[in-house]
């Protein structure tokens, strides 16, 4: 659900994370930002600094956890009984 007013903030790195996959105009929208891009990647930028993030391209918010997660095909590795390791 595309929020109706833009986010900021941590909120808008949060949003911008989970639609990247989905490219700029996607999470743009969904950030609240319909068509302006251009406010959208300035506003994403300065909110990335304040919380001293690195971030150049919005796919670089995506992290290797992300991507496991949507791949879905990791295995889970246990012991076979609890006094095991």
């Amino acid at each position: 659900m595309a929020s109706p007013q833009p986010l900021h903030d941590t909120e808008l790195v949060d949003c911008a994370r989970a639609n990247a996959n989905q490219g700029i105009e996607t999470a743009a929208c969904q950030c609240g930002y319909g068509d302006d891009i251009n406010t959208f990647a300035q506003e994403l930028r300065q909110a990335c600094e304040k919380m001293n993030l690195q971030v150049k391209e919005l796919k670089e918010l995506i992290t290797d956890q992300d991507m496991i997660l949507k791949l879905g095909t990791g295995e889970i590795i246990a012991p076979n009984t609890a006094s095991e390791l």
